[in-house]
């Protein structure tokens, strides 16, 4: 029974690790950009769909074909704040809808190219490491790496937003655009990078967690509902309670399933978002509206 808590744990940091990694993306992008991106969850896919493409079929090295996800997936969103979000930028809820539009393209795009089928990536890293003080408790290092990786880039943004010049721009955007920009910081300049840095993150977490599933056109649904749950109940714009509530739901969610089923594991997360919000209506780390 131990054993299959502990193994149970390790598999919940794992879900916890690629669900911060979107969920954190997406946050940035609401927070700099006031933009609620629905297609958040296609950018997902297609950085799982650029490994199948250089990796599975061209044989690329695994962790550069995860590079090149990342480069893919956040030129995909440079396009998207060009011709779709800054247009609409005083239009919130055209850009709402515009990028369920969106995400429609994006599946029937890769529909076109790589077919409905379910793709299996062969893993990079197919071994597994025993956890240190555990007897038959093993991580499979396909899914190690997912940890490590998610931990290091979720620390390199906290050094970036916290220790550059340009990570102040983006907090300074995101708190309040208008004295920003009287403060001479491009407001586009700095909506382009909070895209490209958000959607190359979602892209990255595609990328790593393919060999450890299928990847298919409508893979990026979950991911987005789960995206969704996480944020609202960390906080709208919180990018520290994006983190907590991605490890909070992962680890309800995961246990749950292992010995529940999936369904129930749906609906337990969706009460917990609701306790959370019924407790802080504005979430974990979210600051509560002033009359």
């Amino acid at each position: 029974m131990v054993e299959l808590l502990l193994q149970t744990g390790v598999n919940a940091l794992y879900a916890a690790s690629y669900l911060a990694l979107v969920s954190v993306g997406l946050v940035l992008i609401f927070g700099v950009m006031g933009v609620i991106n629905f297609a958040h969850g296609e950018v997902y896919m297609l950085g799982a769909y650029a490994v199948v493409f250089a990796y599975a079929e061209h044989g690329l090295p695994f962790l550069a074909a995860v590079g090149l996800a990342a480069l893919f997936t956040g030129l995909v969103g440079l396009a998207m704040e060009r011709g779709l979000f800054r247009p609409l930028r005083d239009n919130p809820l055209s850009g709402l809808i515009a990028s369920i539009g969106l995400l429609l393209m994006l599946q029937a795009l890769v529909v076109t190219g790589f077919g409905i089928r379910m793709v299996h990536v062969p893993s990079a890293y197919p071994g597994t490491l025993p956890l240190p003080g555990s007897s038959g408790v093993a991580v499979p290092a396909q899914r190690l790496l997912v940890i490590l990786a998610a931990v290091v880039l979720l620390g390199g943004l906290w050094l970036f937003l916290t220790r550059s010049r340009l990570g102040w721009a983006m907090r300074a955007c995101a708190q309040d655009p208008e004295a920003a920009a009287l403060q001479g910081i491009s407001r586009s300049g700095v909506a382009q990078l909070a895209i490209v840095i958000g959607t190359a993150l979602a892209g990255v977490a595609g990328a790593l967690t393919a060999p450890l599933g299928r990847t298919f056109p409508y893979m990026g649904h979950s991911v987005i509902v789960s995206a969704f749950i996480v944020i609202i109940a960390g906080g709208m714009g919180s990018l520290e309670g994006a983190i907590l509530a991605a490890v909070l739901y992962a680890f309800v969610n995961t246990f749950v399933t292992t010995f529940a089923d999936g369904v129930t594991a749906d609906i337990v997360g969706l009460l917990l978002m609701l306790l959370v919000l019924v407790v802080r209506p504005q979430g974990l780390f979210g600051k509560a509206d002033r009359a």
